[in-house]
């Protein structure tokens, strides 16, 4: 499947997968120049709201899929910096600018440069749904258990 992407600035990198088994495309910061990102308790102790990346690129995402923003795992884990909303969606009937919202979660200043890549896209289908409200649901082994309901870690 093709994904139709226009270039909204001359400096935007086009996204692309770094090995031939990865799921997502990197998305790059499209930025003039370093940009600091605080810890996310600033210098106030107040906690900071994170930077808005843009990536100097709109997508055409085909009907019935979706756009996913993830992390990048050594961005994140490595740097401390995360997305700010865990999962970026990205509709198919939008057509603006992807950004990326980051945090820097770790006690040190991180620095995104231009061209840095900073998420992954992922494009997925999406099951389309109706929704019936219903005075009962199916009965299961589980039922209404939660947060550790089925147990923690090896058994």
């Amino acid at each position: 499947m093709d994904l139709k992407i226009k270039k909204l600035s001359p400096d935007a990198v086009i996204p692309a997968a770094a090995t031939a088994g990865a799921a997502g495309l990197d998305l790059c910061a499209c930025i003039d120049r370093p940009l600091r990102l605080t810890s996310i308790l600033g210098k106030s102790g107040n906690a900071d709201t994170g930077e808005l990346i843009p990536t100097g690129i709109a997508v055409e995402i085909p009907d019935g899929y979706v756009g996913l923003v993830f992390a990048r795992s050594g961005l994140a884990i490595r740097q401390g910096v995360a997305l700010s909303n865990g999962v970026g969606v990205i509709d198919s009937d939008y057509r603006g600018e992807i950004k990326v919202g980051l945090l820097n979660h770790s006690n040190q200043i991180r620095e995104i440069c231009p061209g840095d890549r900073i998420a992954q896209l992922v494009i997925v289908p999406v099951c389309r749904v109706t929704p019936v409200v219903v005075s009962e649901l199916q009965d299961t082994a589980r039922g209404a258990g939660g947060f550790g309901s089925t147990g923690m870690g090896a058994r």
